[in-house]
């Protein structure tokens, strides 16, 4: 599978880890923004409306060709699909699922995003 140019958008992926501000103190935070090119659709179908109900509604699906997202590992990475990659995340990685090709990304809205 290849994705075509026309439906690619550029997201940022960003991990949740410990980070220095400006004064050396050590707290939890957002890492630097990497970007990254995949399709980005509403989530949909049959299988996903049994496991994730009423919130399917605010869930996105992303394709994905590259190295920066793997399945088991960035679960939980923030993804700034909506907002400038310099905001906190507006959806976070909830399942990663790989084919031979591509990786199905399944982004779940954040709550406490603003």
């Amino acid at each position: 599978m290849r994705l075509t140019a026309k439906n690619i958008k550029t997201v940022y992926l960003k991990k949740y880890t410990a980070v220095k501000d400006k004064y050396g103190y050590i707290t939890k935070g957002w890492s630097a923004a990497e970007p990254v090119r995949m399709t980005i659709e509403p989530a949909g179908g049959a299988v996903n409306a049994q496991i994730y109900g009423e919130s399917i509604n605010y869930m996105l699906v992303g394709k994905y060709q590259g190295q920066a997202i793997k399945a088991a590992q960035s679960e939980n990475f923030g993804v700034c699909v909506y907002v400038d990659k310099d905001s906190e995340p507006d959806y976070v990685i909830a399942a990663v699922q790989e084919y031979s090709t591509h990786k199905n990304i399944t982004l779940k809205k954040r709550n406490d995003a603003k």
